[in-house]
């Protein structure tokens, strides 16, 4: 967990798979107003535990405020992805599937930036499933470390995974889950999922693609990226240049793309200037004289 959380970092991420909600509960301490800039290593690193049980994480959502903005049902985005998205905002009860095209990386930067917006809004974010995320960039991508939530890996139990995501669904505004080959979903578990993110109202993103069976309405692929500042042999890498597409059904039909810094050289996500387009060069015409 992260230090914000009205539990201590240290005391969640201690809770074992025998660990029952009234233990959970039993250990909650009063929190002072974190700032993500105050969390010290220690607490940013750590994580519930792979073996942490169902009735923890329902614990921890039980406990978690409602936001401010539970009311919208739109939650705001950082403004370069406002162009990617219809309405320029994240519609509440919907799935989205946030990828990239074969061989290009950038998936989960593209999540967690996704997730800024809302979470510096006041939102509570939880992370399932992605063990390697590193914190330290998800603060520079503006993720308020003090609302955010992670479960490293729910367990080797299809029925932990469907369990431990519908506790999070119902006290989280968003929910980030892998959909990597280690997600153990049933297809008619992901419906049911879907089904309750629609009513709760939350918002749900599937981080690498679509959840098993489903096919999401609005889909945000990361179609070419290139980091740049390296030469041959010279140079450091200053930042990767994404060029990002939204597809999907409904008033996302029309396709849209946006070329970003994802992240730039300060960590953040910017919007990249096009382009240019190159002018053709052609050959000189001769003129033939009879």
């Amino acid at each position: 967990m992260i230090g914000g959380l009205p539990a201590s970092a240290a005391s969640v991420a201690s809770v074992s798979a025998s660990a029952s909600a009234a233990a959970v509960a039993a250990r909650v301490e009063p929190a002072a107003s974190v700032s993500a800039a105050s969390v010290s290593a220690a607490a940013v690193a750590a994580r519930v535990e792979p073996a942490a049980s169902v009735s923890a994480a329902a614990a921890v959502a039980a406990r978690v405020e409602p936001a401010d903005l539970a009311r919208e049902r739109r939650l705001p985005v950082l403004p370069p992805f406002e162009p990617l998205l219809p309405g320029g905002a994240l519609r509440r009860g919907a799935t989205v599937a946030v990828g990239a095209a074969p061989g290009v990386a950038g998936a989960t930067s593209l999540a967690l930036a996704l997730a800024a917006g809302p979470s510096q809004a006041g939102a509570w974010v939880a992370v399932v499933g992605l063990s390697s995320l590193g914190l330290v960039a998800a603060d520079a991508l503006g993720v308020a470390l003090e609302r955010l939530v992670m479960v490293a890996d729910p367990g080797r139990d299809r029925t932990g995974w469907a369990s431990v995501l519908g506790a999070l669904v119902d006290g989280f505004d968003l929910v980030l889950v892998s959909t990597a080959p280690t997600l153990r979903l049933r297809p008619a578990d992901a419906r049911r999922l879907v089904s309750r993110v629609r009513e709760r109202g939350g918002i749900l993103l599937a981080v690498g693609g679509d959840l098993p069976g489903e096919r999401s309405p609005l889909r945000l692929t990361v179609t070419a990226a290139h980091w740049e500042g390296l030469g041959a042999g010279w140079g450091h890498l200053q930042g990767r240049r994404v060029t990002v597409e939204t597809t999907g059904r409904g008033d996302a039909t029309r396709p849209r793309h946006a070329d970003l810094w994802l992240p730039d050289a300060h960590g953040h996500a910017t919007p990249a200037e096009p382009l240019a387009t190159p002018i053709p060069l052609h050959p000189r015409r001769l003129r033939h004289h009879a």
